[in-house]
């Protein structure tokens, strides 16, 4: 990548953006139970179609077509690979939530960053020193212990685990999600990227909900305010500025931030739905959190040093 003048872009800045799309993305879970009454995958076709609905204003005037991101580098069937990709996470995300707690669904779903060593090492032949893989073990460990612990807890969630699995199955499809990005970003402008990727994940939505429900889905009121809700804050301002961000810094770096939204969800919860989580689980959470910033900090301590992004 380049290293000119145009180029740099502050670290106040970057740094600005995720802070507030951190926190966006901590009370989208809060959200969600507010719309269990629809399908999931309805839920995420409002969620997609309100996001691009929100950038076409700003994408149109200055919009990259097809064809000129193509001579750009960048395939087509790229962006519809990352499209697809974010649908099924955001669906799979959104129907954990019917069956396990706010707390458990982010801790799994925020558990990428090991997923992102995992893909590296094998993918691509990468090299990680021992400590790294020490942070995986404990990370994977966690997992397991705080399905164990949802697995207790039959009384207030029955259906944890199978809630819990698919948060972690939403987090293996966000490093496909993640990944395709960070090749896309860096021959695309932002909101091209988000618009077209937000376009074909709210296409992947609507065909999968039209296969499973056989038909429209019943709409509510509140469902269609929960989906305007998530569009403007966890998508575009959420994970709008990681994918603006992940133009300048490492998707690694960046996923170990989103561990945040765990922290601002289970304090949310227990405030709004006064979820408790047991002390099995909140063990289990922090040997979750332990392993994945372990597997980082490295990392972070070098970033942290520079004081410009380029």
């Amino acid at each position: 990548m380049s290293n000119s003048p145009q180029n740099e872009v502050p670290l106040t800045k970057v740094v600005t953006l995720l802070v507030v799309g951190l926190l966006t993305f901590g009370f989208a879970p809060i959200m969600v139970r507010f719309a269990t009454d629809v399908e999931p995958l309805a839920l995420a076709a409002m969620r997609t179609g309100f996001s691009a609905l929100m950038l076409l204003p700003f994408w149109f005037p200055k919009r990259m077509t097809l064809s000129e991101i193509k001579s750009a580098g960048i395939s087509n069937l790229l962006l519809i690979a990352a499209g697809v990709s974010l649908g099924l996470h955001f669906t799979l995300w959104i129907a954990s939530l019917h069956y396990t707690s706010v707390a458990s669904a982010s801790v799994l779903v925020t558990i990428h960053p090991v997923m992102l060593i995992v893909a590296e090492s094998l993918l691509f032949k990468t090299k990680f020193r021992p400590v790294v893989w020490i942070g995986v073990t404990i990370a994977f460990a966690g997992s397991v212990l705080l399905g164990l612990a949802d697995d207790t807890q039959m009384d207030q969630f029955p259906d944890a685990i199978f809630g819990n699995t698919l948060a972690f199955l939403s987090a293996v499809v966000f490093v496909a999600y993640f990944m395709l990005g960070r090749k896309i970003r860096q021959h695309t402008e932002w909101i091209d990227y988000v618009f077209y990727v937000y376009s074909y994940a709210t296409v992947t939505c609507l065909v999968l909900t039209f296969l499973w429900v056989g038909g429209i889905p019943s709409i509510t009121a509140t469902s269609v305010l929960v989906g305007i809700g998530l569009a403007a804050g966890p998508t575009v301002l959420g994970h709008g500025s990681m994918n603006y961000a992940v133009k300048y810094i490492s998707p690694t770096l960046l996923s170990t931030l989103v561990l945040s939204e765990a922290v601002v969800a289970a304090i949310a919860a227990f405030f709004i739905f006064g979820e408790i989580p047991s002390g099995f689980s909140l063990v289990a959470m922090l040997v979750i959190v332990f392993g994945v910033t372990l597997t980082w900090i490295k990392r972070m301590n070098r970033s942290q040093k520079k004081k410009t992004i380029k």
